[in-house]
């Protein structure tokens, strides 16, 4: 099978993430300023990552290279290079020598992350089966946009806590609260487009 450009795209930003889980990886706050590099490295991976995500849509719909192995590569890639991003972001090593979590994010934050993430594919697998279109809409769009920018701003945040008089540091729990609310909520009008199906599965029964 050759794989064309937008694809080979999606591939280079699979192996971006996992170059960014082993920066963050070896990122452990106790050790203080010593391991911000890491966090700068990783910020900087994750947005020309998310940017090439733009970029590799917009040159598949552009050239009409719209493939089925890249209507599943994409979506996938996504979720593993956000989900696994949280993931690091809420574990152990963003735990600071004073036991706080300098992320602001918690383990249920992320649940309910993924929780979305899969009640949202189980929608799409069910509405693709029954022949209906279920493309992501501009609610999941912003969600992605505003999961991206949380990430950047706890990213560069904790690496830069004075930067502009320390505002952005203060203002990282708002962010994170935001962004999983509005996670969240996105999951609303998905389940309104997938409930004609849902209907007529739960009377099939």
């Amino acid at each position: 099978m050759r794989i064309n450009l937008p694809n080979q795209i999606t591939i280079a930003r699979l192996f971006m993430a996992v170059l960014l889980f082993a920066c963050l990886a070896q990122y452990d706050a106790r050790s203080g300023a010593a391991g911000n590099w890491l966090l700068d490295l990783s910020a900087g991976l994750f947005v020309v990552a998310a940017l090439s995500d733009i970029l590799d849509g917009y040159l598949a719909r552009r050239h009409n290279q719209v493939t089925s192995f890249g209507r599943v590569l994409d979506p996938f890639v996504d979720k593993i290079l956000v989900l696994g991003t949280y993931i690091f972001l809420a574990g152990d090593s963003f735990v600071d020598s004073q036991s706080r979590k300098l992320s602001d994010l918690s383990d249920w934050m992320v649940v309910a992350i993924l929780g979305r993430e899969l009640l949202v594919t189980s929608l799409r697998g069910v509405e693709e089966a029954s022949g209906q279109a279920f493309g992501a809409n501009i609610y999941g769009k912003a969600k992605m946009v505003l999961q991206s920018v949380t990430v950047v701003w706890v990213l560069v945040t904790i690496a830069h806590p004075d930067l502009l008089l320390g505002v952005p540091a203060m203002l990282r729990p708002v962010v994170v609260y935001l962004m999983v609310a509005v996670t969240f909520l996105s999951a609303i009008p998905y389940l309104r487009a997938a409930r004609g199906v849902l209907s007529q599965t739960s009377v099939s029964k």
